[in-house]
């Protein structure tokens, strides 16, 4: 079986969907929460639990999407055409999603259950086939490992956009109004996002074909199950999305309140986004030379260390170590980021290995729906906390909820990462392990066959 390389361009476009896609996920992660508080104007119990029941048609929508890709096949692949034929309505949904109405509360409640259930519909119907493209564009894991290098970096790229550029924008392009601030902020990147999707369908080819037997999605769930490492890594990407999607909504508030400036908010968040981006060039440096899954494992335990130090080290006028701290914790979290969605695909070969049946648009689905449980999750406490610690939006804070605040960036986000390097100890897909995998050399496991390559595409 040849190994495919893939040209700079295709991991170029390859990276340029997740441009896209994290205008949805950066927002959600950094900005979203704190723009449904203190600009939207909703009660932060109310958006704690918006967040938790739209989670409920993810349960419907992931593994449905993930059945549809297996079963249908274009002209263009069995994932690209996704990418292209959604692009403009995935657009449209987040330009909706940051137009603040001039309605009366209830009313405004439901705007914002309605467009943020559009997003999470039309975000599940795009980022599934692209989850899923790297099992199809080569079969190669280390080039898989460099195309989620490219995709991470630039996932980065947009995040440093939405925490800098549209904050800015916000502020300064508003004429003095912070909800049309955003508004025209994140119509511009509703756009780029809509471009990128394009892009990334016109630079990407299909060259690997898995043969995919028809299922029921109960038949195939029954066949999943028996996954043990995908089961590994469903559990940590919900807890990993829990410590990364806490301790990223509240950071505005920790610059805003704890740090006590409203003009530090861009600053801050950007340093955490530059640190990642640093992070994912790291990680693919490092991963060539030292095993993957260590650096996994052991990067998120030090996530722990530095969140307590943190803590304990960073007062309210220590602005210039807060921003040391945050930009070093920022830096370890994402080193296992290229890692994780390398690993995904591994693991659905793994599954093939082992009951001699491929389940692969259910396990993405599944591992979409896990991010996607853990955000909710996520949101749910994060905003339980802030009710917890007696925070008003928009108000001069108490003692009690700044200490709060730096408690849910630090500590409380770091326990999720710590949980979530001691589960990846039971993961055991090495490079090494993949590759006599592949060739049946690991008892109880049979070679992988039923992969067709296409050199043409």
């Amino acid at each position: 079986m040849k190994t495919q390389k893939l040209t700079v361009l295709e991991k170029f476009g390859f990276g340029s969907g997740d441009m896209a896609i994290n205008v949805v996920i950066s927002s959600a992660f950094l900005i979203l929460n704190y723009y449904y508080t203190d600009i939207f104007g909703l009660k932060p119990a109310d958006v704690g639990i918006m967040f938790l029941l739209v989670r409920i048609i993810d349960g419907i929508t992931d593994p449905t999407m993930g059945v549809l890709t297996d079963k249908f096949k274009g002209r263009h692949g069995r994932y690209r055409p996704y990418l292209l034929y959604l692009s403009v309505p995935f657009g449209i949904s987040i330009f909706l999603l940051f137009t603040t109405p001039n309605f009366e509360y209830g009313l405004k409640l439901a705007y914002a259950y309605a467009t943020y259930i559009l997003v999470t519909v039309l975000f599940t119907a795009v980022t599934i086939p692209y989850i899923s493209l790297p099992s199809v564009i080569t079969d190669d894991p280390q080039e898989r490992l460099s195309a989620n290098g490219y995709r991470l970096f630039f996932a980065k790229v947009t995040a440093f956009l939405v925490s800098i550029a549209v904050p800015w924008i916000a502020q300064n392009w508003g004429g003095g109004n912070l909800a049309h601030g955003y508004q025209l902020a994140m119509g511009i990147m509703a756009g780029l996002a809509t471009f990128f999707l394009i892009f990334c369908f016109a630079t990407t080819n299909e060259r690997v074909e898995h043969i995919v037997e028809d299922k029921t999605l109960w038949q195939q769930a029954k066949i999943l199950v028996k996954n043990d490492q995908w089961l590994v890594l469903c559990g940590v990407c919900v807890l990993g999305t829990l410590g990364y999607t806490i301790r990223n909504s509240v950071a505005a508030y920790y610059a805003r309140y704890y740090l006590g400036d409203q003009t530090l908010i861009p600053w801050f968040l950007g340093t955490g986004t530059m640190s990642a981006i640093l992070a994912m060039v790291a990680s693919t440096y490092i991963t060539k030379r030292y095993c993957k899954i260590g650096l996994f494992r052991w990067s998120q335990v030090a996530v722990g260390l530095l969140s307590v130090g943190m803590f304990f080290f960073v007062g309210p006028d220590d602005v210039a170590l807060a921003f040391v701290f945050y930009a070093v914790l920022s830096f370890v979290v994402d080193l296992h980021a290229p890692v994780f969605w390398s690993a995904i695909a591994e693991a659905v070969d793994y599954g093939q290995a082992k009951t001699e049946q491929r389940v692969s648009g259910l396990a993405f689905g599944g591992i979409s729906f896990c991010q996607k449980a853990g955000m909710g999750l996520a949101g749910v406490i994060a905003n339980q906390l802030l009710v917890v610690f007696h925070y008003e939006a928009d108000q001069v804070q108490s003692d009690y909820t700044l200490m709060g605040i730096a408690l849910m960036l630090t500590v409380v986000a770091g326990v999720f990462h710590v949980g979530m390097g001691w589960l990846m100890f039971r993961y055991r897909i090495t490079d090494t392990y993949y590759e006599r995998m592949k060739r049946g050399e690991v008892d109880g496991l049979k070679p992988l066959a039923g992969v067709i390559h296409d050199n043409t595409l």
